[in-house]
């Protein structure tokens, strides 16, 4: 890695070969201690609500509940509505930035967007104003739709597909675009995304502002299975050679402190893990050295982020000693 890309990153130091000496214990999960799980997090679903500005997410059936745990050392272990495909939404963003890490390095991705917290909501313009036109992360509308004009591509179809393929090949999941539900996502004008990215342009953190916004639409489209966003999980879960490590710890740190919205500094210290959520009701979370888990339930709580996956993700967390940070 050449000198230019050794970035020092303020949040934690990953290179600290204690850091993830805690009792984490992923593997004494069984199939036996996840099944009652599940009956749990259908109760929690009671109250939850499903977004109504993208109409196919509105068609939801809010009891819906799978978990995916996938380990480093052993099988995976399952339970729930498991075969059902649902769109990632921002749980894509932490990978639309690994991808970019890697093919443009640290220096370039973080030229066009921030790595700070935000307590305002994730689509806020007034944030972006706030601070001249530079996105506070990559894990808020502004930061994923700036990162989204840096997917080569002529248009958002093709970038989409470029992310796609290289997700599938190193992860060994199944990612489709959801066709049905780009055209929903199209049906209703998002004004507060488009002036989000008229903004980023005239700021000069975005070159062509409707290819950005239509590659951003893509790629939030992107779908799977809890099986497929585990296995994405995986990627920032383990040292491998098809993915550098710091770039890895990189956008490990920053879901720490950004990838739950306003939820992310409680969830931080009560929880620990890496962790995004999606307005489609998904989550995944990584248990550095361990493994990743991977949730998904429709039924939203009034930040955005699902109930019962964070019900799981906490109560997994809670049961086996997990502990991110170490």
């Amino acid at each position: 890695m050449t000198e230019k890309n050794k970035m020092s990153h303020p949040i934690s130091d990953w290179n600290n070969p204690n850091r993830h000496q805690s009792s984490v214990r992923l593997s004494a999960l069984t199939q036996d201690k996840l099944n009652p799980l599940i009956v749990q997090a259908k109760v929690q679903c009671q109250g939850g609500q499903l977004p109504t500005y993208i109409p196919y997410l509105a068609q939801a059936n809010p009891t819906w509940v799978a978990v995916q745990v996938q380990r480093i050392q052993g099988e995976g272990v399952a339970a729930g509505d498991i075969r059902r495909s649902f769109p990632l939404m921002s749980v894509i963003k932490p990978f639309v930035l690994l991808f970019l890490l890697e093919k443009l390095g640290i220096e370039a991705v973080f030229s066009q967007v921030g790595m700070e917290s935000s307590d305002q909501p994730f689509n806020s313009l007034a944030q972006l104003q706030a601070d001249r036109g530079k996105p506070r992360n990559p894990m808020i509308n502004s930061g994923a739709i700036a990162l989204a004009g840096r997917l080569l591509g002529k248009d958002g179809a093709s970038g989409c597909e470029t992310l796609r393929q290289w997700l599938n090949q190193r992860s060994q999941s199944r990612l489709f675009l959801d066709e049905a539900m780009l055209k929903s996502v199209r049906s209703l004008p998002n004004e507060r995304n488009r002036a989000i990215a008229n903004l980023l342009a005239a700021s000069g953190y975005l070159d062509h502002p409707e290819i950005a916004l239509d590659t951003y639409n893509h790629v939030c489209c992107l779908s799977g299975t809890v099986r497929d966003l585990a296995q994405l999980g995986m990627l920032l879960a383990q040292d491998t050679s098809i993915i550098s490590p710091q770039h890895r710890h990189i956008v490990n740190d920053i879901l720490i402190t950004c990838g739950l919205y306003q939820a992310s500094s409680r969830f931080a210290v009560e929880v620990g893990l890496p962790t995004k959520s999606g307005v489609s009701g998904a989550i995944v979370s990584v248990v550095p050295s361990q493994g990743a888990i991977a949730c998904y339930s429709p039924a939203l709580d009034e930040t955005g982020n699902s109930k019962a996956g964070l019900f799981i993700v906490q109560q997994l967390a809670q049961t086996l000693e997990l502990n991110g940070l170490g």
